[in-house]
């Protein structure tokens, strides 16, 4: 199998855009690449040639660079069917169990509404490699713009599932401010501080928290955790429904 290589950088104050080489070749694909101008100079730095764009919702922060892209490089877009509407440029409508294949690696689709109706996020297995948009972040979840909670439980709950190795490349650097807020969930969680210690020492150091590993994020991220007794009990919530106890984690988040 030819190389995977995962290249990201920030846009705009806090976006991550994701540059992945999928072969010998160079040829590469995006994911969510709203900054086309940054795209296109991160592109020439590295000598690759961009393919495809994949783009996991449509707020214009994810999807602001397909026109330029588009036109810059022929790149073909792919993107969730039932955002299409919303997705400049779309070519390829993808659904829940669809396969993305480029070159010799293999991304199954999830559809994951929550954040937006139609959002999707797209999983490499044999890459241990995870690009969930703005449904999963590290410590985190993307707010409720058009969804329930009971919806983004489900959708986190499929994601919880993937492999402990699985690479989390979320588009948003939050985690200092996501694991502020986790820390007054569940302040006896000592994985949680020791990771909250260890963001800080990255974040100093001027270095990404991303990608988090979904093993930890699973012990470690309130909002993958509400069916887990320790945390219900945290809340006062021992016995309740897992749906509703991530109601109340996301609740208490939009208002911290």
């Amino acid at each position: 199998m030819s190389g995977f290589e995962v290249h990201q950088f920030v846009a705009f104050h806090d976006n991550y855009i994701y540059l992945v080489r999928y072969d010998e070749d160079g040829h590469c694909f995006a994911v969510d690449p709203a900054d086309p101008d940054k795209t296109l100079s991160e592109l020439e730095k590295l000598g690759w040639r961009l393919t495809h764009i994949l783009i996991t919702h449509h707020h214009p922060d994810h999807t602001g660079g397909n026109e330029a892209l588009v036109a810059a490089t022929g790149c073909q877009v792919i993107g969730s069917a039932k955002e299409a509407d919303k997705t400049p440029k779309i070519g390829t409508e993808v659904s829940e169990g669809d396969e993305v294949i480029l070159g010799d690696h293999v991304a199954r689709v999830f559809d994951v509404p929550g954040h937006t109706a139609g959002h999707i996020a797209y999983w490499f297995k044999e890459e241990h490699a995870l690009f969930p948009g703005d449904t999963l972040f590290s410590l985190g979840c993307g707010r409720l713009f058009e969804g329930t909670a009971a919806q983004m439980w489900e959708s986190l709950q499929k994601l919880r599932r993937l492999h402990d190795e699985t690479q989390i490349y979320c588009a948003h650097e939050y985690t200092s401010a996501n694991a502020d807020f986790a820390l007054t969930v569940e302040t006896e969680n000592e994985d949680l501080k020791r990771r909250a210690d260890e963001i800080v020492s990255l974040r100093e150091a001027g270095k990404p928290t991303i990608p988090a590993t979904l093993g930890e994020e699973r012990r470690i991220n309130p909002f993958l955790r509400a069916d887990i007794q320790e945390l219900q009990a945290a809340l006062g919530m021992e016995g309740k429904l897992p749906a509703e106890v991530f109601a109340e984690v996301r609740r208490r988040k939009d208002t911290f």
